[in-house]
């Protein structure tokens, strides 16, 4: 783990593990954070996607409206990072776990 995981973060990671429903989601994250957050954190998400796909950074920045930063800061989590874009979107697209 990392410099910054702690037992507050992990309270956090327990809690969404706990969550059973999309209704569940909406309402915990709602609760947590601002509206401008949740675009923010989903916005990533779609450029992981985008990048997973293949798509350039001009075009995703058409796409998506996001900066060539963030979408640089993706690709190096997707290139370097915990594997947990790669995780989420092989499950989101039914795609054979390999472990």
């Amino acid at each position: 783990m990392t410099n910054w995981y702690n037992q507050d973060i992990e309270a956090l990671f327990e809690a969404i593990v706990a969550l059973r429903s999309r209704e569940e989601c909406f309402a915990f994250f709602s609760d947590l954070c601002t509206v401008t957050e949740l675009q923010a954190i989903s916005q990533r998400l779609h450029v992981a996607r985008l990048l997973r796909e293949g798509a350039s950074y001009s075009e995703i920045t058409a796409k998506t409206g996001v900066s060539a930063a963030t979408i640089s800061r993706v690709s190096r989590c997707l290139e370097y990072g915990e594997g947990g874009y790669d995780l989420v979107l092989s499950r989101l697209s039914g795609e054979a776990e390999t472990k």
